[in-house]
């Protein structure tokens, strides 16, 4: 039975292991492509992010005290259930987030993978013996930090957010998840469903769309201690502005400006072909896209010719209709 179809997700957040109406209420779901609405999800505020971190905080210790083959079993169904359900999440992924077919399924890809590697986690060695002057035994151990804030962005909803979530969890801590409210089916409700599924505790996992008030609200939170941040600069520079001044540990993974070279003996063709693959691909809304081509003085004409006839015929379109190439 495909994920959705067995809860009431229609308009809702999902707080302490419930499905339930947020305090900002609800919003359309809308196909980047079309503009037609797929669905109504909640909306969080501060008041949420307050109730969802108590919840947090105290689910987390049960699910840190478990031992550790139990929160491995859990990662390991969740990688099950990516792959199980892997239609169903990829049809959201291209209608909401507006992926092609391939990039959708690639996601799904990495989302079980990210679930199978974390599942290794637990077992891994938490501490080591360090040297002593005296005659004892000293000993460093790593414990859960506790609540972790993952906000994640629009353009790769599952993968970037699937890679803060799952190690997080196998680690023993809780989470509170905030996606970008425009792909919040997909970077959310899908993941925390699978994780329900999975057999997550309640509580350990919650999800809540919302916009900067309730990012600012998880970063000052006394319940939440690691804040891990996908997007742009400027937003980022808030955030560890914020992390600083509540004394917050911020991972912060922000917007790349990367090139692409083209030297003076490279096969123009296949350079044209790469450029526009880095591009174009994802509608260039990607961290790795490249955004500058420095080109060879020589090689500079017959590029940028061979580039614009190559931009000029791609298809463009609904990629749920396959209207498109890249």
């Amino acid at each position: 039975m495909a994920l959705l179809d067995t809860i009431d997700w229609q308009g809702k957040i999902f707080k302490n292991g419930v499905w339930t109406a947020g305090h900002g209420g609800d919003y359309a779901v809308v196909e980047p492509a079309t503009g037609a609405e797929l669905g109504r999800m909640g909306l969080a505020t501060p008041a949420d992010v307050a109730e969802a971190a108590a919840s947090a905080a105290a689910a987390q210790r049960e699910w840190a005290a478990l031992p550790h083959t139990a929160r491995a079993a859990v990662l390991r169904r969740a990688g099950d259930l990516w792959q199980r359900h892997a239609e169903e999440i990829s049809g959201w992924n291209v209608r909401e987030v507006g992926a092609v077919p391939g990039m959708a399924g690639f996601a799904l890809h990495v989302a079980a993978e990210e679930c199978y590697e974390a599942a290794t986690l637990p077992g891994r060695a938490i501490g080591e013996v360090l040297p002593s002057e005296q005659p004892r035994l000293s000993m460093a151990r790593r414990m859960p930090a506790g609540v972790v804030a993952v906000i994640s962005p629009f353009n790769v909803p599952i993968i970037l957010g699937i890679r803060s979530v799952a190690p997080a969890l196998a680690l023993g801590n809780a989470v509170i998840l905030k996606p970008d409210p425009r792909t919040a089916v997909t970077g959310g409700t899908l993941m925390a469903r699978v994780l329900e599924e999975a057999g997550l505790p309640p509580g350990v996992l919650q999800m809540l769309p919302g916009g900067a008030d309730v990012g600012e609200a998880l970063i000052a939170d006394p319940h939440v201690r690691v804040i891990s941040f996908t997007g742009s600069t400027p937003v980022g520079r808030r955030i560890g502005e914020l992390a600083g001044r509540h004394l917050k540990r911020a991972h912060l993974e922000l917007g790349g400006n990367s090139a692409l070279l083209v030297l003076d003996d490279a096969d123009v063709d296949e350079a044209v072909n790469l450029a526009a693959w880095g591009s174009f691909f994802h509608q260039g809304q990607i961290c790795m896209t490249t955004g500058r081509h420095l080109v060879a003085d020589r090689l500079y004409d017959a590029f940028v010719e061979g580039l614009a006839a190559k931009a000029g015929a791609l298809p463009v379109g609904d990629p749920a209709a396959g209207g498109v190439a890249l």
